[in-house]
């Protein structure tokens, strides 16, 4: 009987993974159908979405409020799309808030649910995981540190490891990055994330911009270098850049090779950070929430980092600057101090290296693997 996966992906990060999920289970079920939601990566590999993707990727709690009722309505048409097919399984990637409570309604009537990418139900909201027992039968994380609250509360539980463990090499070459960007390849470029989000990019991308001009105040050669999502994003990027006074060269996607180019990353806190880590290049990670949700979010959340590399080494890997502390003077010192002292700090090297060889596990075939052992377990 041919099978047929429903798949949900929020934003960029889960795309990367969805896309590489479906090129695995292909290879385990040839005919089957992928549909859903999911993004630019996932219908190159033959997936129908049924919604754009976009539509799904907002953050912060007092954020999501003004988009509710669509998210709703999304989620009861997804629910009526599952249950009017047959479907083999149901497999949520990330966007927890969504694709959870989907799930849960989905298994009561019976259907197979898989969760991808586990929520950081370890960091807050830790009463989540009797929620998440009740809504998948099967969890797949990333990182080897999340399995012990789910084998804790019995949860089936396997790590898959990242797909961008897999992907990238263990060394990345900065000139041959530089050449596929048309970069100078002997100056001092930085490379600027703002985020993949609306949101994201107007509360941070003034603060990166401001902090990019005092960068040039300690360092003259500087010169920036910012990946745009997408269209819209290039568009609200380059109209800060203008209103601030302030000049990059703005690509479009690439954001791996405009990290690789770089000689020190100003990002986002998120995947980005994870794949700034994976390049191996020193970095500063920031991030502004609205302050209602920064003000919830700070009394609920029970671990001392935010960024991956450092809840992954479980030190401080990385500078962090977030809310208030994210200043233009912050961020420009706390970079330029990375960048120069990087190259004789040969311990955070080794540690980069290790946590990314852990993290290689072939992803997409470990998940894959995991899902039709699930499936075939009934």
């Amino acid at each position: 009987m041919q099978k047929r996966f429903v798949i949900v992906a929020g934003e960029a990060s889960g795309d990367i993974l969805g896309a590489n999920l479906i090129e695995h289970l292909k290879l385990r079920f040839p005919d089957a159908i992928f549909e859903g939601i999911g993004g630019p990566m996932m219908i190159e590999k033959g997936f129908h979405s049924l919604f754009p993707m976009e539509r799904l990727s907002v953050m912060g709690l007092v954020e999501v409020l003004g988009r509710l009722r669509e998210l709703l309505g999304i989620r009861k048409a997804m629910m009526n799309h599952c249950l009017e097919h047959e479907v083999t399984a149901f497999i949520g990637i990330d966007s927890p808030d969504f694709n959870l409570p989907l799930a849960r309604k989905l298994r009561q009537k019976g259907l197979k649910t898989i969760h991808y990418v586990s929520p950081s139900v370890w960091a807050w909201r830790q009463k989540r995981i009797f929620k998440i027992k009740q809504s998948v039968d099967l969890m797949l994380t990333l990182f080897p540190f999340e399995l012990e609250i789910y084998q804790e509360h019995e949860v089936p539980a396997v790590c898959v490891g990242h797909t961008l463990a897999d992907e990238v090499p263990l060394s990345s070459d900065k000139s041959a990055a530089r050449e596929r960007l048309g970069l100078s390849l002997n100056e001092d470029w930085f490379a600027i994330l703002p985020g993949s989000r609306g949101g994201e990019v107007s509360r941070l991308m003034p603060v990166f911009a401001e902090t990019m001009k005092v960068i040039q105040q300690q360092v003259t050669t500087a010169k920036f270098v910012i990946p745009a999502a997408n269209a819209e994003r290039r568009l609200q990027i380059e109209a800060i850049l203008r209103d601030i006074g302030v000049s990059a060269t703005v690509v479009d996607g690439k954001s791996r090779d405009v990290m690789a180019a770089g000689e020190a990353i100003l990002l986002a806190s998120g995947t980005a950070a994870l794949e700034a880590m994976l390049v191996k290049r020193p970095m500063v990670v920031a991030y502004r929430f609205t302050k209602l949700t920064f003000a919830i979010m700070k009394r609920m959340i029970k671990v001392p980092y935010v960024s991956l590399p450092n809840l992954l080494a479980q030190k401080r890997l990385v500078p962090e600057l977030l809310q208030d502390e994210a200043t233009p003077v912050k961020l420009a010192n706390a970079l330029v101090s990375e960048w120069r002292d990087y190259e004789q700090d040969k311990e955070r090297q080794k540690t980069f290296l290790d946590l990314h060889e852990m993290l290689r596990k072939n992803a997409g075939e470990a998940a894959a693997r995991a899902i039709a052992q699930e499936i075939r377990n009934g």
